[in-house]
């Protein structure tokens, strides 16, 4: 079974979600995953004034992924930081450019799921999740979210991420919060369990 992580990262909050999510699915058997990152649409010069682009040149090693490789996967989970409660524009332009895979019908019966970031804690992350999934049904995917099985998402003991659409991390209004424990091993738990249910279906 292959499992494709496709993402986008400003600053590598959700990058780290994105190596939690590969660590989950590498624990099935016969599970392989692959990260991928969506283009960048913005300068250089943009990127420099809004603080990102160490962060960027630090990610530079992931590849960048390209629609054919979305076919080639069992499984795509998908992450996106918030943009005003939907996904953010470089994964819009990314999906916006599948209307050949779309036509063919190469995606439908693949898995699908997402996770996502915000700087506060109502800043949209659910509404991010459930609206990507709007793209996913039109492609024909088996959506699978973050089951209540994930415990983690019970507690009210600490400000987290996490939902039943998916696992989900706040980043602070600058950037300042980095993905805690707990949301972590919600991104671990749901890289597990796309890539069981995508060895299931594939079986």
């Amino acid at each position: 079974m292959k499992a494709l992580v496709v993402y986008y990262s400003m600053y590598g909050h959700i990058y780290q979600m994105a190596e939690a999510v590969a660590e989950g699915v590498r624990e099935v058997g016969g599970a392989e995953v692959a990260l991928r990152r969506v283009p960048e649409t913005l300068p250089e010069d943009v990127l420099q004034k809004m603080g990102a682009l160490d962060a960027q040149k630090s990610m530079a090693h992931v590849p960048v992924c390209t629609v054919d490789e979305l076919a080639a996967a069992d499984a795509i989970i998908f992450g996106t930081p918030t943009r005003f409660g939907n996904m953010c524009g470089q994964m819009r332009q990314f999906l916006d450019a599948t209307g050949q895979l779309w036509a063919k019908g190469a995606l439908i019966g693949k898995v699908g799921s997402v996770f996502a970031s915000s700087a506060t804690q109502h800043g949209g992350q659910e509404s991010t999740i459930l609206s990507f999934h709007i793209t996913l049904l039109h492609h024909g995917f088996v959506i699978v979210g973050l089951p209540y099985s994930f415990q983690g998402q019970m507690g009210v003991s600490e400000i987290t991420g996490g939902s039943p659409y998916g696992a989900s991390t706040i980043a602070g209004g600058s950037g300042e919060r980095l993905p805690s424990p707990n949301e972590l091993a919600a991104a671990r738990f749901q890289g597990k369990h796309v890539a069981t249910i995508a060895s299931r279906l594939k079986a």
